[in-house]
């Protein structure tokens, strides 16, 4: 009777940390995916930081090259 509570329990155990890796994978590939939320945000802050940067040097170019 005790050894088949010990098992019942291990095995419940076993089933919980499978379960919870099954959800850090699932949640992994969800935001670190290639087409997952979390790249598709840095790459569209890159995206955005990048133009600007291009627009403020442009300007600057430009102001010196009228002077």
């Amino acid at each position: 009777m005790l050894k088949n509570k010990i098992r019942k329990k291990r095995g419940q155990s076993t089933l919980e940390y499978i379960l919870l890796v099954t959800a850090i994978v699932v949640l992994m590939l969800v935001f670190l995916g290639q087409n997952g939320l979390f790249s598709k945000t840095l790459n569209s802050t890159l995206r955005r930081t990048s133009e600007t940067m291009g627009k403020m040097a442009n300007r600057v170019y430009n102001s010196h090259a009228n002077q």
